[in-house]
């Protein structure tokens, strides 16, 4: 078959581990002539390029940047990307047919380049991989708001742009989950929420299709490995090491992991690593500087190789997210915790079901991200567990959950 994938989240490398890469990995593998498309955001200074490497089509569409960069041009350069894509296949794959149109979100704007796919052969499969439900997300945070309401007039008149836009957006929105002939989920709490949440929605067509990964060998680190990865981090080699690793942004809910961090700063039982960068890094770098905890570190991004070394060595994985969201997150963080047989501890709102999956299935501990008292308490719950067969626990549920032939066979169950 011919597939095509739409994605956001910029260049999807096969040889390079990742949920994206992996699944297309997986279709190439399969025997399936597999094209990707993917933003050149104008900071790289790149034109627009069609290339074949590795089996594999890649067409990288020039775009504004839309990521890293100011509102403004965010804002118009995920407006414009829908039509920027269209152009782009139509000028470089326009003699090509596809069986099968692969998209994720975010973003939700790409309605018209589906339609022009579809109208090149109508009996395409479309089938979203929902990583992000947009705009409510966006509510949650109070950066959109579902109802111009407000204490007084003034109030009202203020809440009205941000109203506008979400009403925009939940259209197209809503456009997007009816040209997809299946949408992928990746939680049963986030099937549960677009059925219940998008009644114009044939149930039949929600399921669940998890982030998921291609199971690599196992990396084998003997103690002595270990020290010298912490040692090289001067982090401690004889107590046990929490990680929290990946986008520090709102969504995370910043502010309470400070609190959290805060309350256990000086312990001298275990010891906490926050590696990542994000819109809300300043915040934690404001409060770890001129505090200098004895029990934390904090570290920018590493290189991916560094990273999954770096994970290896420690003992926990930590999830945080922001307490008021009303959609179920699904962070895809989890995986490399779950993949080097990691326990976790979740602190998230109480839509996400990842904190009671963990529990119901003796890999993690969960609380509601709005209280440090209780994460302090599974805290030290997971000091004294058997942090071993928790994480041995995880790994097994991995593999029987969320390895890439999981969501790749769902995918191909519909064609």
């Amino acid at each position: 078959m011919n597939i095509i994938f739409l994605t956001m989240s910029g260049r999807v490398d096969v040889k390079t581990p990742s949920i994206y890469s992996d699944l297309m990995r997986k279709f190439r593998n399969e025997g399936h002539e597999v094209y990707i498309v993917y933003p050149r955001e104008r900071r790289t200074g790149e034109e627009t390029q069609l290339r074949f490497m590795d089996g594999v089509h890649y067409l990288g569409v020039k775009t504004l940047n839309v990521t890293g960069s100011n509102v403004v041009e965010k804002g118009i350069g995920q407006i414009l990307v829908e039509t920027q894509f269209k152009k782009a296949v139509m000028k470089y794959m326009g003699n090509v047919t596809f069986d099968l149109i692969l998209y994720s979100t975010p973003p939700i704007t790409f309605p018209k380049v589906i339609r022009f796919l579809k109208s090149r052969n109508p009996q395409a499969k479309t089938y979203l991989l929902l990583k992000d439900i947009f705009p409510q997300n966006a509510v949650d945070l109070g950066m959109l708001v579902a109802s111009p309401k407000g204490k007084g007039v003034k109030d009202v008149v203020m809440a009205w742009p941000k109203y506008l836009l979400y009403k925009m957006f939940r259209k197209k929105e809503q456009i997007l989950y009816a040209l997809s002939d299946h949408i992928g989920c990746m939680s049963p709490a986030n099937v549960r929420y677009v059925i219940e949440h998008n009644p114009e929605v044939d149930p039949r067509k929600v399921e669940l299709a998890p982030n998921s990964y291609e199971l690599k060998d196992d990396v084998i680190i003997n103690e002595n490995d270990k020290s010298i990865i912490r040692d090289k981090y001067g982090l401690p080699v004889d107590k046990p090491i929490f990680i929290y690793g990946g986008n520090l942004g709102k969504p995370q809910g910043i502010p309470f992991l400070i609190k959290c961090l805060e309350a256990n700063a000086d312990r001298s039982d275990c010891h906490f690593v926050v590696v990542g960068n994000g819109t809300e890094r300043a915040k934690l770098e404001s409060w770890y500087e001129p505090r200098n905890p004895k029990s934390v570190t904090l570290l920018n991004t590493q290189p991916k190789e560094d990273y999954d070394l770096l994970v290896h060595s420690c003992d926990v994985g930590l999830i945080f997210l922001d307490h008021r969201f009303t959609i179920p997150n699904y962070p895809s963080r989890l995986l490399p915790y779950l993949e080097n047989k990691m326990p976790i501890l979740c602190a998230t709102d109480p839509n996400c079901d990842m904190g009671s999956i963990s529990e119901e299935n003796g890999f993690g501990y969960w609380c509601e991200s709005n209280s440090v008292e209780a994460f302090t308490t599974i805290l030290d719950k997971m000091i004294s567990s058997d942090r071993k067969a928790m994480g041995e626990k995880g790994y097994e549920f991995l593999k029987k959950n969320y390895l890439v032939e999981n969501t790749y066979n769902a995918i191909m169950s519909h064609v």
